[in-house]
């Protein structure tokens, strides 16, 4: 690891959804022309450690474990080259900063050899993983090889939202603007198919967090069930246990937590699997800070900060 796993967990509150625009990403932008404004819709934002440094000050976090921005790079050098960015940066703050490594999905062998390099050589704490890697989507048996070597190390798998490959872009706002529909529709349309193939059963020590409180899955909660039972009956898929399924994820506040979707992500989610997250900088600064507010006043009323914040990260890395 580039940190002791005592200086991790000796950490209070810690963030696991935060995200760093570093040089090599985007140089890594530029040589394979990607345009993120145009892909993502939305600016790609400025980022410095110091920045991001003074914002956790300002919001109460001690440790944040740090994963690539959006698009997703699928190119295996220059993902090396990300990666190996991002554990310098965290050996300068070793106690400020992890990361999760990016791999080059969805190529099976430079994702497995690219695995054990960050996490072996370069100290990352775990792996982030898009939705869908060029159309192949999450439970998809082609990344089967991938996900048994990660489940040997028990690894933790962060899930983040990349649009489809096809969408309706012009005169559609939802085609224009990814945050607004397509990144939790395409959160869930994973999450819904790692489910509905088994990779939980199949992984089951995989420590897989979804992100954005959850994004439509507890709206699908009864939905999946029902028709997850249906196509089993009609021998159309196997059958799968979607509570005990869904009760295996762990589940981000990245987004907007209150007033309601917190309250919604506890209609799905078990409490111990629920964990901090700020989405920064894609969000900006003061904007979390206000939205860090109303949820610290609502865990404090509910007695969750030490859970929310503390305990459930600290059973997530392991402590």
């Amino acid at each position: 690891m580039n940190v002791e796993a005592a200086e991790i967990l000796s950490a209070r509150t810690i963030d696991f959804h935060a995200h760093a625009i570093l040089p090599s990403y985007i140089d890594a932008l530029k040589i394979l022309k990607i345009a993120a404004a145009e892909e993502e819709g939305f600016p790609l934002p400025k980022w410095t450690a110091e920045n991001h440094l003074q914002f956790m000050d300002a919001a109460g976090i001690d440790f944040t474990i740090l994963s690539m921005a959006t698009p997703h790079i699928s190119d295996s050098a220059a993902v090396r080259a990300i990666n190996e960015e991002f554990a310098e940066l965290c050996r300068r703050f070793p106690k400020k900063f992890g990361f999760v490594a990016t791999l080059p999905f969805p190529n099976v062998e430079s994702s497995i050899e690219e695995f054990y390099y960050a996490t072996e050589k370069l100290g990352a704490l775990g792996v982030k993983v898009a939705s869908n890697s060029d159309g192949v989507y999450l439970g998809d048996e082609q990344l089967a090889p991938i996900f048994a070597e990660l489940n040997k190390k028990s690894s933790i798998v962060i899930i983040h939202p990349s649009p489809a490959k096809l969408l309706p872009r012009k005169n559609v706002v939802t085609g224009n603007v990814m945050a607004l529909f397509e990144y939790p529709a395409d959160t869930t349309r994973a999450v819904l198919n790692l489910l509905a193939n088994g990779t939980l059963a199949k992984f089951p020590d995989l420590k897989f967090i979804v992100p954005h409180c959850g994004s439509f899955l507890p709206y699908m909660k009864q939905r999946a069930d029902a028709m997850f039972q249906m196509l089993a009956a009609m021998n159309l898929m196997e059958p799968v246990n979607f509570y005990d399924s869904v009760g295996k994820l762990f589940f981000d506040t990245a987004g907007d937590p209150m007033p309601e979707q917190f309250d919604m992500l506890t209609k799905i989610a078990n409490l111990d699997k629920i964990i901090l997250g700020t989405d920064y900088p894609y969000v900006p600064a003061q904007v979390v800070l206000r939205k860090k507010k109303l949820f610290d006043a609502e865990l404090l009323q509910r007695s969750l900060t030490e859970k929310i914040y503390v305990d459930n990260a600290r059973s997530l890395l392991g402590g």
